[in-house]
C-alpha cells in the first residue's frame, strides 16, 4: 500500500467509520463498484470479515461493463456477492422519467437487497452516499430514510475527495474512478426511457470511453435526435481533435442520433436537475 500523508481530521472520520460499521455487526452492502462504495465495503472487509455480503443490482440502466468490474472487485476483497434483478423499466412510472425517478428505483431496489440481508441473516443493510450528496436533489435518499437503510460514509462525515485519499491508501484501483451514475440519469425529466434508449446511451459513451476519454455523460435530448455529450478538460480536448470528431460523429449517426454536441461547460453532475423548479434542487449526476 502507498504511504500517503493523511491529515488527522480524515483519519478521525475513519475512525468514526470503522466504529460505525463495528457497532452494526454485520451488513448488506448496495454495491455498485463506483468509488463510494467500493472503499465503504473494503473497510467493512477490514472490521467485519465474514459479516459483510455485497449487492449488485442487474438492470438495463447498469452496464455490463460496470457489474462486470464490480464482480472483479468483491472477489479481489474476498467478499460474498450477490447480484439480483432490479429492471427499474418494469416499475409503474418510471419509464416515463418523472422528477422522483430515483425514489422509485431506489424504493425496490433496497427492498430487494433487505430480502437478500434477511436470507443471510445479516443485522444491516447499508448504502455509500457521501457527505457530499447533502444538499442536492436526490428523492433516492428518501426512499434509503423510509426503508431504514443507513449511511456511514454520510454519517462519519466523510468526503468524495476524502474517500479517494483514503482508498488510494488502501491501494484500491477505484480511487481515482470517474464518478458513474445510472444511465436514466441521462434522460431530462419527461423524457420516455426505453430499453432500446439506454443501449444507444450505453453505446455511445462506450465508444467515447475507447477513444480515450475518461468522465462522460451523453445526455439524451429531443427524442434522440440529439446527443449532448459532457466531459472533462482533458476530454474537451480530445473532442476537438481533427481526426476525433468525424470519428464521434460518424458513430453517433450510426447509433441514430441526428446531431451531436458538446457541451463547452463540461461535465457536472446533476446537470438535469437544473430543469427541476427553483428550490427542488440546482446542483449539477
Amino acid at each position: 500500500m502507498e504511504t500517503l500523508s493523511i491529515p488527522q481530521s480524515v483519519l478521525d472520520k475513519e475512525a468514526r467509520l470503522k466504529g460505525i460499521l463495528l457497532e452494526l455487526g454485520s451488513v448488506a452492502v448496495a454495491f455498485s463498484g463506483g468509488v463510494d462504495s467500493s472503499f465503504l465495503s473494503a473497510v467493512c472487509a477490514q472490521t467485519l470479515p465474514g459479516r459483510t455480503v455485497l449487492v449488485t443490482g442487474r438492470s438495463a440502466s447498469f452496464p455490463e461493463r460496470e457489474r462486470t468490474a464490480a464482480g472483479a472487485l468483491a472477489r479481489e476483497l474476498g467478499l460474498k456477492h450477490v447480484v439480483v434483478d432490479s429492471e427499474e423499466l418494469n416499475l409503474e412510472g418510471f419509464s416515463q422519467n418523472p422528477p422522483n425517478r430515483c425514489y422509485l428505483c431506489k424504493l425496490a431496489l433496497f427492498g430487494k437487497i433487505k430480502a437478500v440481508a434477511e436470507a443471510e441473516g445479516v443485522n444491516q443493510v447499508i448504502e455509500a452516499s457521501n457527505a457530499d450528496d447533502e444538499g442536492d436533489y436526490r428523492p433516492g435518499l428518501t426512499a434509503i430514510s423510509e426503508l431504514g437503510i443507513r449511511s456511514p460514509l454520510r454519517e462519519a462525515r466523510l468526503e468524495k475527495s476524502e474517500i479517494r485519499l483514503l482508498s488510494k491508501r488502501l491501494g484500491l484501483s477505484t480511487w481515482d474512478k470517474p464518478s458513474f451514475a445510472c444511465l436514466a440519469s441521462r434522460f431530462p425529466y419527461g423524457e420516455t426511457i426505453t430499453v432500446e434508449r439506454l443501449e444507444r446511451v450505453d453505446k455511445a459513451e462506450s465508444f467515447l470511453l475507447q477513444l480515450g476519454l475518461k468522465q462522460v455523460r451523453v445526455r439524451f435530448h429531443d427524442q434522440g435526435e440529439l446527443a449532448r455529450i459532457e466531459t472533462d478538460d482533458e476530454g474537451l480536448a480530445l473532442l476537438m481533435e481533427p481526426a476525433i470528431r468525424p470519428k464521434v460523429a460518424e458513430r453517433f449517426r450510426s447509433l441514430g442520433f441526428l446531431y451531436s454536441a458538446v457541451d463547452i461547460t463540461g461535465y457536472r453532475t446533476g446537470s438535469m436537475n437544473l430543469t427541476l423548479p427553483e428550490g427542488q434542487g440546482k446542483r449539477p449526476d
